[in-house]
């Protein structure tokens, strides 16, 4: 009669063992799919996180812009003339983009005017200056792209000059016009150790529009591009 008892014992040991180990397996599993949820929970915060702070640059790039373009516009209200006006925007710029220069591209019925300052006075061209590397082609080229072209750009437009003096200058173009039509275009470099980008010419870009407008109204009629 102890027998049976006996065996019946060991059974309910062994089913004890067995009830434990599918416990365990389970809580293991459980703890797997739990830790499986946490990183990806983290995964999707790190992700909003990021949204949330490239979002917030964004923003305050805009109103950055809005603020330069509002302070720009206001600045150029007031200019008395062509060069009061292309003075007072050049001055604007190189505070905007250090260690730059500015040079306007004026369309004119023969082809184009230079117009470059210092001490609110226009200056002469030398055999030193980047200027001197933009043919008649080349700006009609430009004109026509009705882009912002960074100086890579020039080059296959067919941009010459000293390869050594370039290399040490990075540079690009603006365009400048009022519905369709080219007045030209805004020539903006500085040394290529302070590379300018699209993103560097943001708020020039957005005052172009005033710009052109304010340079029409004190400007003989160009010729459009065609």
């Amino acid at each position: 009669m102890l027998e049976p008892q006996a065996n019946s014992v060991g059974r309910h040991g062994e089913w004890v063992i067995v009830d434990n180990k599918k416990r365990h397996e389970r809580l293991r599993l459980l703890v797997k799919k739990l830790n499986r949820e946490r990183k990806q929970q983290a995964k999707k915060t790190d992700i909003l996180c990021n949204d949330f702070v490239a979002a917030q640059r964004e923003f305050i790039r805009r109103l950055n812009t809005i603020s330069f373009t509002a302070a720009f516009y206001e600045a150029i209200l007031g200019a008395a003339g062509l060069n009061d006006l292309l003075y007072t925007a050049a001055a604007l710029v190189k505070e905007e983009i250090p260690e730059s220069n500015v040079t306007f591209f004026l369309r004119q019925q023969d082809g184009f005017e230079l117009h470059m300052f210092e001490n609110n006075q226009p200056i002469s061209l030398d055999k030193q200056h980047i200027e001197n590397c933009f043919t008649r082609e080349l700006m009609e080229s430009i004109c026509k792209s009705n882009k912002v072209c960074m100086l890579e750009e020039m080059f296959a437009m067919g941009l010459e000059g000293n390869l050594a003096d370039l290399s040490r200058v990075s540079g690009a173009t603006v365009p400048l016009g009022v519905n369709g039509a080219s007045l030209g275009f805004m020539l903006i470099y500085r040394p290529s150790h302070n590379k300018l980008t699209r993103q560097t010419l943001t708020g020039i870009c957005a005052a172009t529009c005033g710009l052109s407008r304010a340079i029409r109204s004190c400007h003989a009629p160009a010729r459009p591009a065609s």
